[in-house]
């Protein structure tokens, strides 16, 4: 009997400390992250915006869908150059300063596109855009390891993609409304009114981000001294050692390259999605602004219950590799299905749908891979990790330029579709057959 009453005595005091961190923990999020889910979900916007003004600025401004295309991909354009100089800058004057100057920043050059009336001032505008946003996510990702213990990022990251499946969700029918109501309001355009809407927010997002986080746990009123030694702690135990093998060496692992390309291919069939669903739409057959925005949500919603129930899954079983070649092959299917059914308005949402369940819960799924092989590679990991995200991101400059190109040639989006679809077929083949032994083992759960 006292055998037993020990064994429960020790279980309760082993259990005391996790609930303890588990509460903390807790309270931080709430803290935090709804501030920051709402800037990420502008942020995301930003990317989106342009495909559902597309109808208008393209007659406004007399742009073939190359011309929009090459528009489109010069935001990535802006972002891939400047991404590196403003994490710098980031690590220099701290990431709660830098965050707030780039939600201004970006909200400013956002807003000024209602003064574009021409086809340079469209390329130019939307390369200062990107430029302006660079390091933003990667400077949101920094943030979040200064204020939540190693084992818990996983969950927090992913909340994160949660709200740029919202951002479609919320701002594809939002952008509906805004082109179909708004237009000629004060004798502005309705495609001006969207980015004058998308861009002034965020402006009043960034002084809130400088006047509610903090860059310290230390500073946080909110904590008790109690609970900011019990974070600070928490965090320290689990940092990655600060020395480490150099870049160089983390981009000789072997499979790093391979990532990048896998990378790359996911970004073509994402950023084929996020810039042309609303024209396929449309084609189709629906006129309605309104209806085109609703519709478009849709892939946003499937991507989004998709990520959380493919996130609990992978998390339960260890896998990771096989779930996010299942779910890129599952968005090349929606891509053929799209081609086939090009013409046909609700074979065409479900292809959209099949096609945003698979491309979207691929990318938080994708980011499990990369710190598994850079594991042990120290500073070297992080400068690694920011490289495939680079590599990818060129994905964003490829995409619409090419089924822009494809459209203007062909008169059609099918081609392209089915390009892009064998596209994540490659990647789904490098996934399953072309990475190192590394990247094939289960995950050990570390949190229950």
């Amino acid at each position: 009997m006292s055998l037993n009453l020990n064994v429960v005595e020790a279980s309760a005091s082993l259990s005391a400390p996790v609930n303890a961190e588990k509460a903390l923990v807790s309270k931080v999020a709430w803290r935090l992250m709804p501030l920051i889910m709402v800037c990420y979900l502008f942020a995301f916007f930003d990317r989106i915006n342009i495909s559902f003004a597309k109808f208008q600025l393209q007659t406004d401004l007399s742009l073939s869908d190359t011309a929009y295309g090459l528009g489109a991909g010069l935001f990535v354009v802006g972002y891939v150059l400047f991404e590196v100089p403003s994490n710098m800058m980031l690590y220099k004057v701290g990431a709660r300063r830098w965050i707030a100057r780039i939600m201004m920043s970006w909200g400013l050059a956002t807003a000024a596109m209602v003064f574009v009336t021409s086809e340079w001032q469209f390329y130019a505008l939307r390369f200062v855009i990107g430029a302006m946003e660079a390091g933003f996510a990667p400077g949101v990702l920094y943030y979040l390891t200064l204020w939540f213990p190693q084992h818990y990022r996983g969950r927090i990251t992913s909340m994160l993609f949660l709200a740029s499946a919202f951002a479609g969700l919320v701002g594809a029918p939002f952008s509906g409304l805004v082109l179909e109501h708004l237009d000629g309001v004060l004798q502005i355009r309705g495609w001006h009114w969207l980015f004058l809407l998308g861009g002034v927010p965020c402006i009043g997002l960034g002084i809130l981000v400088l006047k509610l986080l903090k860059d310290r746990i230390e500073d946080a009123h909110w904590l008790t001294p109690t609970e900011k030694t019990l974070l600070s702690s928490r965090i320290a135990q689990h940092e990655p050692h600060k020395g480490g093998s150099a870049l160089l060496a983390a981009l000789r692992t072997p499979g790093f390259l391979t990532l990048g390309l896998i990378y790359f291919l996911i970004q073509v069939a994402s950023y084929g999605l996020n810039f042309w669903a609303p024209q396929l739409i449309r084609s189709a057959g629906t006129e309605s602004p309104v209806m085109i925005g609703l519709l478009t949500a849709i892939p946003y919603i499937c991507g989004a219950i998709s990520m959380v129930v493919i996130g609990r899954l992978s998390d339960a079983t260890g896998e990771r590799r096989k779930f996010v070649a299942g779910l890129v092959a599952m968005g090349a299917l929606g891509f053929f299905c799209a081609g086939i059914f090009v013409n046909h308005t609700t074979f065409l949402i479900v292809a959209l749908g099949l096609l945003g369940a698979g491309v979207i819960a691929s990318i938080p799924s994708f980011w499990t891979l990369p710190p598994k092989l850079l594991a042990g590679a120290g500073a070297g990991a992080a400068g690694g990790i920011a490289v495939i995200n680079t590599l990818g991101q060129f994905g964003g400059i490829v995409s619409p330029v090419m089924v822009g190109r494809i459209k203007d040639l062909t008169g059609s989006t099918t081609p392209a579709l089915y390009v892009i679809g064998v596209a994540a077929l490659i990647a789904v083949a490098l996934l399953l057959w072309g990475l190192p032994q590394k990247l094939r083992t289960l995950d050990k759960n570390q949190v229950e």
